[in-house]
């Protein structure tokens, strides 16, 4: 029965955890990786954007449970999403009329473009807390979670209750639902293969007849519609607050470089091994040791590597050793 416990405790605080804090991550790689495989620059505007999508998403939520609109056990704000995608489609789209174009008609460097990404990152920043503050936000509703932990742990015996939230199994659907899509699209359709093409080789693309505008257009619509779905289902199971987002960027790109930057099947791993270290080197293991251990030998610190303040130490750490060793990250995908 010890084991089991263990394994319930495992399974609430590592493996739940770390699978919902994957996708999100994953996610907002895929945002990253679209963009660098196709437009050929890091953008560190990217948390802003996924800032900005989920401001829209949660001021449109509110408007709606103003209404009285709900989503019965869902959140509601997965009702609001479009209204967020929408908005930061048409925002992005602005931002790189008015200034990426420019930059991307005088042929400028990729290391330009990304220095000029972190004075936008700043502006939306900005914006963000002008329009919404700084304080944390709590918007989700509907049925906090889908595996009651008093009803299991009534229906089994059990000492440790499973607990699975909403919002973590919408997170994870959501991705799921999201990916296929995106892969489906790429694959597909006919705008999909040409964005593939452009990033291939662009002067080959270029004379085959792509309209270069269409094909940067549709990356930004598809980068913005996943970034809010990412930053919108991140604040669900966590919380919304500005700054957070920003801390984002690290460990997000941290994914995208070590599945292989450029590359959208290697951002999908890499969000889930950023997301499980993390996890796994800042839980606290003494209940689950306490469980499979002998009594007399029963841990009593809390058998923690790190503390979760220092979580983003663990992504950045794996971000150094593979731009060391295996810079084009587990898929290969385009060194920086």
């Amino acid at each position: 029965m010890d084991a089991i416990n263990a394994l319930v405790a495992f399974l609430n605080f590592v493996f739940i955890p770390g699978l919902s804090y994957g996708a999100q991550l994953a996610l907002g790689a895929l945002g990253v990786t679209l963009i660098y495989g196709i437009l050929r620059f890091s953008n560190f505007a990217h948390g802003d954007t996924m800032a900005f999508g989920t401001m829209v998403t949660i001021l449109a939520t509110w408007g709606l449970q103003s209404q009285g609109v709900s989503f019965g056990p869902l959140p509601t704000a997965l009702l609001a999403l479009p209204i967020g995608i929408a908005a930061t489609a048409a925002f992005v789209l602005a931002t790189d009329r008015v200034v990426y174009r420019f930059y991307r008609r005088q042929k400028a460097s990729s290391t330009m473009v990304v220095i000029v990404s972190l004075g936008v990152m700043f502006v939306m920043n900005g914006v963000i807390r002008f329009i919404i503050g700084v304080d944390e936000q709590n918007f989700s509703d509907g049925a906090r979670f889908v595996i009651n932990p008093q009803e299991f742990r009534a229906a089994t015996g059990l000492a440790e209750p499973l607990a699975i939230k909403t919002t973590q199994a919408v997170t994870v659907v959501a991705a799921v639902i999201v990916v296929a899509f995106l892969f489906w699209f790429l694959q597909k359709t006919r705008t999909g293969k040409s964005m593939r093409a452009f990033s291939d080789n662009e002067d080959l693309a270029l004379l085959s007849g792509i309209n270069p505008d269409r094909v940067v257009a549709v990356t930004w619509i598809l980068a913005a519609g996943i970034a809010t779905i990412a930053g919108t289902l991140y604040g669900l199971d966590k919380s919304f607050k500005p700054f957070t987002y920003f801390q984002l960027l690290l460990p997000i790109f941290a994914a995208a470089i070590v599945g292989g930057l450029g590359n959208p099947l290697g951002a999908i791993a890499g969000g889930f091994v950023i997301a499980f270290s993390e996890v796994m080197v800042t839980n606290a293991w003494k209940k689950i040791a306490t469980y499979l251990l002998p009594e007399s030998m029963a841990p009593d610190t809390l058998v923690q590597l790190l503390s979760t303040d220092y979580k983003f130490a663990v992504s950045f750490t794996i971000l150094i050793i593979v731009l060391l060793f295996m810079p084009t990250g587990i898929f290969k995908g385009k060194a920086l």
